[in-house]
């Protein structure tokens, strides 16, 4: 498998209207709102979604959630152990670190994109005693294993700050959830929160070089970027009604080169969100602008939301 031979820098603009697009369980589930007042999606929450939309794609995920999960598995470490067992290269990954992280990477796209650490508990069996250290394999009986993936992903953050646009209201249920239902049960009250409308940005990069040591190829990239286009789809729940959270364009740019034309920083800060007017409340009150870099375009989905800034 040939892995990934160009930097990868990446942005995706999500509309949300009415939606708690990540709630904060410290805070009451209301929606994650910074200090300075601007609302938050956690990079956590959009590698969720990330995970579930591959997982849609038929690609085998190990972080699943449990109310989306596609085997047997109610943990990390039963799914594992699973993979362990059914590994024809068991004892030599049981000796191995670097055979049990490439065929972990092999298995899984989120362990080969995101990266992972894989805890063991037991005894450890020690070095193999040598004279040149540098041809001691490292024992995988009784450490944790840190896989670090070429995907990575920055919190998505509000245009404008959200702060004024939360609306919380309470809620009651009012039905039986035990007996014979002969008897009305006590109201049990509830809050519900939702971002009346806020316009969110998040970025992300992809590494060739941390590509080559989890096997990440050119077809996992192609994988990140549908699932980011996708990103939505099958999404909705009572927290986030369907069609009220929407992905308005994801920005793709492909370097010519491993290390990149560009430092991220600078690709990103050619994308420009800004509100054109005070109290913004539909995607058209915003301008979504990018400045062309010189023999780095970028692949546009939704091109009609987005302008072009030619270089002066």
């Amino acid at each position: 498998m040939e892995t990934l031979k160009h930097k990868v820098d990446f942005a995706i603009i999500i509309s949300v209207n009415g939606a708690n697009p990540n709630g904060d369980p410290l805070n009451g589930n209301r929606p994650r709102i910074n200090y300075d007042g601007y609302g938050e999606i956690s990079d956590v929450c959009i590698k969720r979604k990330i995970r579930n939309r591959l997982m849609e794609a038929k690609h085998e995920i190990f972080v699943q959630s449990d109310d989306n999960r596609v085997d047997k598995h109610r943990s990390l470490k039963a799914r594992f152990d699973a993979f362990l067992e059914s590994n024809s290269k068991k004892k030599e990954m049981e000796k191995d670190e670097d055979l049990l992280r490439s065929e972990a990477c092999i298995k899984w796209i989120d362990v080969r994109s995101f990266g992972q650490v894989f805890a063991y508990k037991g005894k450890s069996k020690g070095k193999k005693e040598t004279d040149d250290k540098q041809d001691e394999k490292k024992d995988a009986s009784g450490v944790s294993i840190g896989i670090r993936g070429p995907v990575s992903i920055h919190s998505a953050f509000s245009v404008t700050q959200v702060h004024a646009n939360v609306s919380s209201i309470q809620i009651t249920k009012s039905v039986s959830g035990e007996g014979d239902g002969t008897k009305k049960a006590s109201d049990t009250m509830g809050m519900k929160h939702r971002v009346d409308h806020g316009l969110y940005v998040c970025y992300g990069a992809i590494n060739p070089n941390l590509a080559e040591k989890t096997l990440f190829s050119e077809a996992d990239a192609v994988a990140i970027h549908e699932a980011l286009k996708n990103l939505l789809d099958n999404d909705a729940s009572s927290a986030r009604p369907e069609g009220s959270m929407e992905v308005i364009a994801v920005l793709w740019w492909k370097h010519n080169s491993k290390h990149g034309q560009y430092p991220s920083a600078v690709v990103h800060r050619s994308l420009t969100v800004k509100s054109k007017i005070e109290d913004p409340k539909k995607i058209e009150d915003y301008s979504i602008e990018f400045k062309k870099l010189n023999e780095l375009s970028p692949e546009i989905f939704n091109p009609n939301k987005v302008s072009i800034v030619e270089p002066v």
